[in-house]
Formats: structure tokens, sequence, C-alpha cells
């Protein structure tokens, strides 16, 4: 389980195509304190750690989340959010966040507002109805609130602290961003589904 808090930004050093996919992320976290066999959300996506060095872990990512994700995507250089799974007694400042991602949705507009940034967000018609205004989502491991809500299109507000802390400050029109609905919303949906 995680929270959505961002607390370090990597760095893709390799990728290496076998059976599946194997990446090597550089990170600013003690990995003393890692264990292997740890879980590690990258931009959202809940992997298992398989290796380790003094400032990186090496994840393997099966096709089957490859091609659920924005995994398939990534390139050596690309910066990816992380966050440690939750620990009891750590602060739940974001959402309860599984680590496993619905969906890919796809920027399709970026404006400045103040020093703030507002991003429109077009969802997988099947998740589009478990977002709603003012409900949390996860995006690329974020925990945010869904501004407004439009069909599938739906916005995030984005502060500059948000984007100084995760990969949120080099957004572009056009990206496909791991997309992880509220467990939440999801029960009330399948309670309402199966009500009626």
């Amino acid at each position: 389980m995680f929270t959505g808090i961002i607390t370090d930004i990597g760095t893709v050093r390799e990728l290496e195509k076998r059976g599946d996919l194997r990446a090597r992320i550089a990170t600013g976290y003690d990995t003393a304190g890692i264990d292997l066999g740890a879980s590690i959300a990258s931009d959202g996506v809940c992997l298992t750690v398989v290796d380790l060095g003094p400032d990186w872990y090496d994840v393997e990512i099966s096709a089957e989340t490859v091609s659920k994700t924005n995994l398939g995507t990534w390139e050596v250089g690309r910066r990816v959010n992380l966050e440690r799974a939750l620990k009891v007694g750590d602060e739940l400042g974001g959402h309860i966040v599984s680590g496993h991602v619905d969906g890919v949705a796809e920027v399709i507009a970026v404006k400045d507002e103040g020093d703030s940034t507002r991003v429109t967000l077009r969802a997988p018609e099947a998740l589009a109805k478990f977002i709603a205004p003012k409900g949390s989502v996860a995006l690329n491991g974020t925990s945010l609130t869904v501004n407004e809500v439009a069909g599938c299109d739906f916005g995030i507000n984005f502060i500059p602290h948000t984007k100084e802390a995760t990969t949120w400050g080099d957004v572009a029109v056009g990206q496909k961003i791991n997309l992880e609905i509220d467990t939440l919303a999801r029960y009330v949906a399948r309670l309402a589904e199966m009500s009626s």
C-alpha cells in the first residue's frame, strides 16, 4: 500500500528486454534500508526490487504490466516518481493507493494559471465513471484531487510544490499517464451497480 505522496524522483538508468523488461532506477533513497523483494511504486506502479546497488535498484516488469501502463514508453534518462511502501504508523498524507494501475490517461491540455498549472487529461471510457469532482486519483503515483469532470476529460491543478517534488513540472500534451482510480470510488460504483 502507498499514499500517493512522492518521496523521491528516480531516473531510469538502464533498460534490458529479457523475457520481461528489467529496469535499473537510480534513487536518492538509502538503498542499505531497502530489502530485496521490497515494493516501490515507480510512476505509480508497484514494482518488486530484485537487485540493489549503492544508489540504484532493479525491477522486473512483466509483459502484462507493460501492456496496462506507460512503462513501455520508459527510456534511459526518464525521471520517475518514487514512493516506498507504507509502514504501520506512517502518516497517510494522500489517499490509499495500491500501486495497481487501472489504465492510461492522456494529457490533452496544459495551461499555466498564476504559479499553478492546470492539466486536463482524458481517461479511458471504462474508467471515467469512477472519476468525480473533488475525488481522488493517483496519476503516475501522485495522489491528486480532481477539479472538474466533463465526460472522459478531467482537470487537475498542480501547485508549485507538487511540480518541484514530482515529475509533474515536466508535463506536456500527449503524455501517457498511469491512472489508478480511488479504491473507494470503485466499491461505491460496484455497490450501486449491484443494488440497481
